[in-house]
């Protein structure tokens, strides 16, 4: 299994729209491991579509508990579990993780009492374990090593940073953040930083369309990055390719990658990648493979 990075989903929000790209998930697949991280609205089709066995699942991460990185991860887990799933899953969250996959076990306690019984399946609740984490060693198992660091979501104080690392390969995902300097020395020298990025022009438009006005402009302004700014976080860090994903607007007809590309080069002049659902980014120096950027 070749290490590899597949961008699931690659807007930011919970909003679907006609032709528009999925929320955030993203595959990590390092050491010989699959890792999800997050598990936005698509993330099950996603994984799918890009040649995972749901009844392999193995590593969740969730950043956050907005709707657009949590929403389907019970769903996840069930459907990989009505799959075949009958191996153990670890689920690493921040508080109250835990609560959400308590509380989806029970909205589902009627399905999931006549499948054992009726198909003889494992007990979901027992092949699931969460982990909940705060800054710092979240794991350290064979090889694979993850840190987290709290970055600024306000009003969401426990949002994560996420840093895997095995033998010399490292990755590391922003979460959603507004501009904050210390992600730099965490993301220090990694091959990949996965970093959230905004588009200003496209705000009012994306305001105009969703609703609710100053409210929400004051929110995205406050809480997430401008492209300039994950270029800058990137350049300070000294990380070898920097793949701009989350994007607020994704799917604005009068923005372009280009568009995107051209606010991230007045910071950063290093590899590049703008996101796209179902774009692979490999973890090695041997030559992409059609549709794959190498880093």
């Amino acid at each position: 299994m070749p290490d590899r990075l597949v961008l699931l989903g690659s807007k930011g929000g919970p909003a679907l729209r006609p032709g528009g790209p999925w929320p955030s998930s993203s595959l990590l697949q390092i050491g010989g491991r699959s890792i999800v991280v997050d598990c936005g609205l698509g993330v099950t089709r996603g994984l799918v579509d890009a040649g995972i066995s749901l009844k392999s699942l193995d590593l969740i991460f969730i950043t956050h508990l907005h709707s657009d990185h949590v929403l389907e991860l019970g769903p996840l887990i069930h459907t990989a579990w009505t799959a075949g799933l009958a191996t153990p899953v670890g689920v690493f969250g921040p508080p109250g993780t835990g609560h959400y996959w308590r509380r989806f076990c029970q909205a589902m306690e009627f399905d999931i009492e006549i499948r054992i019984v009726d198909e003889g399946r494992p007990d979901i609740r027992d092949l699931v374990s969460i982990s909940e984490f705060g800054e710092g060693q979240v794991v350290a198992q064979g090889g694979l090593t993850v840190s987290a660091l709290r970055v600024e979501h306000p009003p969401v104080t426990d949002c994560f940073a996420l840093r895997f690392e095995h033998g010399a390969k490292s990755v590391v995902f922003s979460g959603d953040t507004a501009f904050y300097p210390p992600l730099a020395d965490f993301a220090r020298g990694a091959d990949i930083l996965v970093h959230e990025a905004m588009l200003e022009e496209g705000i009012e438009r994306l305001v105009a369309r969703t609703g609710n006005g100053a409210r929400l402009r004051e929110h995205l302004l406050a809480s997430h990055s401008f492209a300039e700014e994950a270029g800058s976080i990137a350049s300070d860090a000294g990380v070898k390719r920097l793949v701009l994903n989350h994007l607020i607007p994704a799917d604005d007809s009068l923005i372009g990658e280009a568009d995107w590309t051209a606010a991230v080069r007045k910071t950063w002049n290093g590899d590049l990648t703008i996101a796209r659902d179902g774009l692979v980014v490999g973890l090695s120096s041997a030559k992409a493979a059609a549709g794959e950027e190498t880093a």
